[in-house]
């Protein structure tokens, strides 16, 4: 496919500053890129519209995994190779290094970051499931200041954020939680391998003192944007058994918290039986995990 190189036009700032001051003078008029994987797709398909592009790429600022006792907090350029190397989120946060793993191949995985997968703001994106589980803050921080929000929420709509024209996703932070936890991630495709997802389902579950004392559970690939499924979660959560854990899952559905539609890679009758399969494998899971009380 053939493009006009002359349409576009890339500027590299010196800081995050520098490109937040760019951005607040033209808002509206610049766009920033991260590491691209996704734009470069649309630029070698022709469907890249033309214009301007903020490179954040080189500011290491924006690069970097803080860890406290109260939480990690990721630099929105942190790549999906950073999230897999990085032993605790190994060890605390699981279905994000899972979701890292599935995403693209090793190049891919090299370049592609945390917060251009967010800001894409795609449907079937692997990571934000798992990031809506983790209950994830972002940071938006534009030449004004820095404000932080609840991850749930940010997707207003098909490839519509919360994110202002003058605004980029500058951290996201994930509460560190001690204690048992269940983790269930799943994404379903046409094929092992650099995929886009069909479905993908992450889900977790906390226990303390053998009693389930949340349940969280999101979805993509199936509505507009990734969903929450407080209706399953509250069902599930009440259970205070394993056998009342069987109860709860006869009686939840996912039907009414998604929207699949048809199109080139699946049904929505294929998304619906596909994510009712893994909510009863990750229910299976749950009910033999050993923090149960015993009776």
């Amino acid at each position: 496919m053939r493009f006009d190189v002359a349409a576009y036009k890339l500027r590299t700032p010196q800081s995050v500053q520098e490109a937040l001051a760019w951005m607040a003078a033209e808002p509206g008029a610049l766009r920033p890129l991260a590491g691209g994987t996704d734009l470069m797709v649309l630029l070698a398909a022709g469907k890249l519209p033309g214009g301007q592009f903020v490179n954040l790429w080189p500011l290491r600022e924006l690069r970097t995994i803080e860890v406290t006792s109260d939480s990690v907090t990721l630099g929105a350029l942190t790549t999906y190779s950073d999230v897999q190397a990085h032993p605790v989120l190994q060890q605390e946060f699981p279905m994000l290094v899972e979701a890292a793993r599935q995403t693209g191949g090793w190049a891919i995985q090299n370049r592609g970051t945390l917060g251009g997968n967010i800001g894409n703001a795609s449907p079937a994106a692997d990571s934000p499931p798992a990031l809506l589980c983790y209950d994830a803050e972002l940071e938006l921080r534009s030449a004004q200041g820095s404000r932080w929000l609840p991850y749930h929420g940010f997707h207003t709509g098909y490839r519509q954020t919360l994110l202002r024209p003058d605004e980029i996703i500058a951290r996201l932070r994930l509460p560190r939680r001690r204690g048992q936890r269940l983790h269930c991630y799943r994404k379903v495709g046409p094929r092992q391998a650099q995929a886009i997802s069909k479905v993908c389902f992450a889900g977790c579950a906390d226990l303390e003192d053998g009693r389930l004392v949340s349940v969280r559970i999101a979805l993509g690939g199936v509505a507009p944007t990734v969903v929450r499924c407080p209706e399953t979660e509250h069902i599930l959560a009440a259970a205070t058994s394993p056998a009342a854990l069987d109860e709860a899952a006869a009686r939840a559905s996912l039907s009414r918290q998604m929207a699949p539609i048809d199109d080139i890679r699946s049904t929505a009758r294929y998304r619906r039986r596909v994510a009712e399969n893994l909510l009863g494998q990750f229910v299976a899971v749950l009910r033999l995990h050993p923090g149960w009380a015993t009776p």
